[in-house]
């Protein structure tokens, strides 16, 4: 197993998350939890990445009773979270952070994140010197990195971290189906980590495990490659980037830990013949995208949206979301498309101004009622 070139304490380049944890019975497994952590110690890895609000509340403590409880402290790294709900005032981040580190039955974390930055959370983060107070955890030895998750635009991540230029990593989602959608812009999100010089976590790598059960068309190609599971290309994708410090995978049953340890103990990134699969497998998704929008905006641009409806990035949005069935297209929808003052699709006034210059000929109304529907109720 390589070691790690940004962390030498990490094992590897492979970490468990904990937002999808096995369930029975509306609870968290916990001996099926434990077998799964045995086989990921194991296998030679150690990174746990876990946060608050992951199984309400409860991802942290069955870190506390399947990790930390069995294990000695130097044998694993963990990496909670800072999260919006969970503070309105500097003065409650403390007694959170303390409330973490007693969840989890540990004296620190590894790592410690300002969780799902965005452009709109960031200024209460900054409100409430979120990152300085955060910051003076690692001076008190009870962090030792620090760093964000990060969900929104390349420009806005390039503010955040010429901000706050003692961030020592930054957490993206990075998958090769995300990795030149307008929408999510993880390619340029991680050209401003490397930027910035700032190592990269990656998260949603299979995309919610949307890139385990593919297409007909777009499995066959994989398949064709003679070895592997279409996960394992998906791990593989996001970690064979130079700036990619950990690719955490949320694991659910002990078949996922066995492809993924397997995959990643004797990790070679893809080569050209895999790129190419990948990005014919790419091409299916794109020829399921129920809007045919081509990205052009002249929709939007020259004024022909009175009402300032980023029209492009909804139906990527809506497309996503028909493909993939994914939270994170509403999360997108709610933050980065409509948030900063732009309108949402159900304030379209039907003006028809739109559909006048579309060349793919749009019934761009119609359509917006589509994206009101999925994403407004």
């Amino acid at each position: 197993m390589q070691s790690n070139p940004f962390f030498p304490e990490i094992k590897g380049n492979f970490g468990f998350g904990c937002m999808r944890l096995p369930s029975k019975l509306g609870n968290i497994d916990y001996s099926e939890f434990e077998k799964m952590v045995d086989k990921y110690l194991e296998s030679g890895f150690n990174y746990f990445d876990t946060a608050h609000g992951y199984h309400r509340g409860h991802s942290e403590t069955a870190i506390r009773d399947c990790v930390a409880g069995r294990y000695p402290r130097e044998r694993f790294i963990l990496t909670d979270k800072l999260t919006d709900p969970y503070f309105k005032k500097k003065e409650d981040i403390r007694p959170f952070f303390e409330s973490q580190l007693n969840d989890c039955g540990v004296d620190y974390f590894d790592f410690y994140l300002m969780h799902a930055q965005d452009r709109h959370n960031y200024v209460k983060f900054k409100k409430c010197s979120a990152y300085e107070t955060a910051y003076s955890f690692k001076e008190e030895g009870l962090i030792k990195h620090f760093g964000i998750s990060f969900h929104d635009r390349a420009s806005v991540l390039d503010m955040i971290l010429t901000e706050h230029p003692e961030i020592e990593v930054v957490q993206i989602q990075f998958n090769y189906i995300d990795y030149d959608d307008p929408l999510v812009e993880s390619r340029k999100v991680y050209e401003i980590c490397e930027k910035h010089n700032k190592p990269v976590i990656v998260m949603e790598p299979v995309k919610g495990g949307n890139l385990v059960n593919l297409p007909k068309d777009a499995d066959k190609l994989l398949r064709a490659l003679g070895g592997g599971s279409n996960a394992s290309y998906a791990v593989r994708f996001a970690a064979s980037f130079p700036n990619i410090a950990v690719v955490i995978s949320g694991m659910s049953n002990m078949e996922q830990v066995n492809d993924n340890t397997d995959t990643m103990k004797d990790f070679r990134p893809l080569d050209s013949a895999e790129l190419e699969a990948v990005r014919k497998v790419r091409a299916v998704f794109r020829k399921l995208s129920l809007v045919p929008c081509t990205g052009c905006r002249y929709c939007v641009d020259e004024n022909n949206c009175p009402k300032d409806i980023r029209i492009p990035e909804m139906f990527s949005s809506l497309n996503i979301h028909e493909a993939f069935h994914d939270w994170n297209t509403g999360y997108y929808y709610n933050t980065t498309i409509t948030g900063a003052g732009h309108s949402k699709a159900s304030d379209c006034i039907k003006c028809g101004k739109c559909e006048k210059v579309c060349p793919q000929h749009l019934h761009i109304r119609d359509l917006l009622e589509k994206v009101a529907e999925t994403f407004e109720k």
